[in-house]
C-alpha cells in the first residue's frame, strides 16, 4: 500500500514533530515562560511545564513513529507504523488544539487545523 501521498503526509509529520520537539528541548525554559503567560488565565497556569512535558514527548514520538513508518513502508510494503503515526499524531494535534481554545488563542488553534486536516487524511487512507 505504498502511496506517495501517504509518504509525503509521513515526512511532513516527520519533519513537523521533530522540529517542534527539538525546539522545546533547546529551549527549554524560554518555552516554559512563554507558555506560562499564555495560559496565565486558564486552567493549566500552574502545569504548563508538565503540558509542555507531555506535549513534547507526544511530539517526539509522532515524530519517530513517522519516520519508521516511512522506512517500514519501504522496507516490506507495511504500514502498520505509518497508523500509529497518525493515531498519536491526531492526539497530539487535538492536545495543542485544546490548549489553544483553553487560551482563548483562536488564531493559534485555526493554524493547528492546517496541520490536522493531512493528519485525518492520513488516517482515512489508512483505516
Amino acid at each position: 500500500m505504498m502511496t506517495p501521498a501517504i509518504i509525503i503526509i509521513l515526512i511532513f509529520l516527520a519533519i513537523t514533530f521533530i522540529q517542534s520537539g527539538y525546539d522545546k528541548v533547546a529551549d527549554w525554559k524560554g518555552n516554559v515562560e512563554w507558555l506560562k503567560g499564555h495560559f496565565s488565565q486558564t486552567i493549566i497556569k500552574n502545569q504548563v511545564p508538565a503540558a509542555l512535558l507531555l506535549v513534547l514527548i507526544l511530539e517526539i514520538v509522532a515524530g519517530a513513529f513517522s519516520v519508521i513508518g516511512i522506512i517500514q513502508i519501504f522496507m516490506n510494503d507495511n504500514t502498520e507504523f505509518a497508523g500509529y503515526a497518525a493515531i498519536v499524531s491526531s492526539a497530539t494535534l487535538l492536545l495543542l488544539l485544546l490548549g489553544q481554545r483553553l487560551a482563548k488563542d483562536y488564531d493559534g488553534a485555526r493554524t493547528i487545523v492546517i496541520y490536522f486536516i493531512p493528519t485525518v487524511m492520513l488516517l482515512n487512507w489508512l483505516y
